[in-house]
């Protein structure tokens, strides 16, 4: 399985990555929306991506946006990020996310949403 973490913070990606990798899932990093659209459209499939918010360039929300236009339909979608109000999560996932889990998260928390996704055991 492999993932694509997408976050302005090179903290949290190698934390995600850390999480990740304990379950055996290979993992590659982008920095911004725009660098996490040209590893998807570089050919290698993902399963699934964990994407910020709020960063440059172009921001986790047109990032799923711009995806799922692209036809990147069965690839599932977390975002990761601190924006906690309703508002936001709706507009992800009208956007399209498959799921929505909070900063700061630990372990247990991204193994639930995970299990959620069908991608990991409860």
């Amino acid at each position: 399985m492999r993932a694509l973490i997408v976050d302005d913070s090179r903290f949290v990606r190698g934390f995600l990555r850390g999480l990740l990798e304990e379950r055996g899932i290979a993992c590659e990093e982008a920095a911004d929306g725009q660098a996490g659209m040209d590893r998807l459209n570089a050919g290698v499939p993902f399963d699934f991506a964990l994407v910020d918010w709020n960063m440059p360039v172009m921001n986790g929300l047109e990032m799923l946006q711009q995806l799922r236009a692209d036809g990147f339909d069965a690839m599932k979608v977390m975002m990761v990020t601190t924006e906690a109000e309703n508002d936001f999560i709706l507009r992800a996932l009208d956007a399209g996310a498959d799921e929505y889990l909070m900063k700061p998260f630990d372990d247990e928390a991204l193994g639930e949403k995970l299990a959620m996704l069908g991608l990991a055991e409860a």
